[in-house]
């Protein structure tokens, strides 16, 4: 069992995650968190207050105001417009550790986001919803933003999914899972892809096999020196 915002992610927390079956969930305390951040952002969005992503566009956009009953399209036109990765999709196994490392940021606390938010992604970490991710497109300096529109947007229900070892669009996959689509609210869809899970992941499960190698190498020289009575052939079975 993992829960989310009682410590750290440990590397064999993410590959366990990405490599098996681990149940993982929210803290009580993260999800107070959670909750005490979400309603920042609802009291913000009712107050009309201008806050950057959540009542303004984007970039050149910033000082564009958006009215409290946009703040969602707004969110959900932002997921849809960096969904522009291309090239090959990034390994199942990636794709998982992606999806752990977005649920445990958000569950942090600082993002915004309502809890339904960090559950889906822990459910399709459960049901084997596995979001297709290309893994070329990104935006420089503001982290995996293309990746993670393509993670994003099958929340949404949108793009493309694997459901256990079957790829179909991503509504399919989230219904064959017993799970519906989730509307993004105001905040959500830049809370979902300002990161930099996708390289994160690649470096995790990198450092994980690099470990592993090479504490095969020791072995292995252990057995060529003696230490074990020669016995290569078991030790690199």
């Amino acid at each position: 069992m993992i829960r989310l915002g009682e410590q750290r992610l440990t590397l064999d927390d993410v590959v366990e995650v990405a490599r098996g079956e681990v149940r993982i969930e929210m803290s009580r305390d993260a999800l107070e968190r959670v909750r005490a951040s979400r309603r920042q952002v609802e009291r913000a969005v009712a107050d009309g207050r201008t806050i950057y992503g959540i009542t303004t566009g984007f970039g050149e956009l910033k000082d564009r105001r958006i009215s409290a009953e946009d703040t969602a399209q707004l969110q959900v036109n932002l997921v849809r417009s960096h969904c522009a990765g291309v090239g090959a999709a990034a390994p199942r196994e990636v794709v998982r550790a992606m999806l752990l490392l977005r649920a445990a940021s958000l569950a942090q606390g600082h993002s915004g986001v309502r809890p339904e938010v960090i559950e889906m992604l822990l459910e399709m970490l459960e049901r084997r919803v596995t979001p297709v991710v290309p893994l070329q497109g990104s935006v420089g300096a503001s982290g995996d933003l293309a990746p993670l529109a393509h993670l994003a947007a099958v929340l949404m229900g949108e793009g493309e999914a694997w459901l256990a070892d079957q790829r179909m669009p991503a509504g399919l996959a989230l219904r064959g899972a017993g799970l519906q689509p989730l509307a993004l609210g105001a905040k959500e869809g830049l809370a979902l892809i300002n990161g930099t899970q996708l390289s994160t992941a690649l470096a995790a499960l990198a450092c994980a096999d690099a470990e592993r190698l090479c504490l095969d190498g020791q072995r292995l020289t252990y057995c060529r020196q003696g230490e074990f009575g020669g016995r290569i052939e078991a030790m690199t079975a």
